[in-house]
């Protein structure tokens, strides 16, 4: 989004909407946040097979959630599909390294509900996916070593990334399935510290 897009005059009111605008919170847009969460990418008319929407209804809102910093355009290789994922940081969450990698305050929030409703909903699935693989590790790495395990972890998903853009590419028992993968030091609570003399 450039900053043209950020000010540009919105076509009812003539006025301009700044990317850090408070964006109204309403239905179809917290429906349309959820399945970017659950799903990684998706397209107005992917959206809204999935939502019951209409695409063009869709497309509107996931403009306006891109107009306000929300989510972004994926990279995709042409067509006239256009895909949309969520920000890598979200727009109220200041990136100290300016490197874009965080994901925000609003997708570790959907995160967290997606994982919840799998919980509370995950006996109404067919028993071949009932099972989830949820685990969590401490190891002592390096930052080398833990640059190199985030590596390891993106090469292991590589092959089935295009499956996002490509729907046909996907076997037919495929289902959208959530990897969220954090990797940062673990800081010691100030009362694990020794006492200074």
């Amino acid at each position: 989004m450039t900053v043209d897009d950020q000010n540009a005059p919105n076509a009812s009111t003539g006025r301009s909407v700044r990317a850090d605008a408070v964006l109204p919170e309403h239905e179809v847009r917290t429906a349309l946040l959820a399945l970017l969460a659950e799903v990684g990418t998706a397209t107005a008319t992917e959206a809204a097979a999935r939502l019951g929407h209409s695409s063009g209804l869709c497309s509107f809102h996931l403009r306006q959630l891109a107009r306000h910093g929300h989510i972004e355009e994926a990279p995709h290789t042409g067509g006239r599909a256009r895909p949309w994922r969520l920000r890598r940081e979200a727009p109220d969450t200041p990136d100290p390294d300016g490197n874009g990698g965080g994901f925000g305050d609003l997708a570790r929030g959907l995160e967290d509900e997606s994982w919840q409703r799998w919980l509370d909903r995950r006996e109404t699935v067919p028993p071949r996916w009932r099972h989830d693989e949820a685990f969590s590790e401490v190891a002592y790495l390096t930052p080398e070593e833990m640059g190199r395990v985030a590596d390891a972890v993106r090469q292991a998903l590589a092959p089935y990334r295009d499956r996002e853009q490509r729907p046909l590419a996907r076997p037919g028992d495929a289902r959208p399935v959530a990897l969220i993968t954090r990797l940062f030091p673990l800081l010691p609570h100030p009362e694990d510290r020794p006492p200074t003399p």
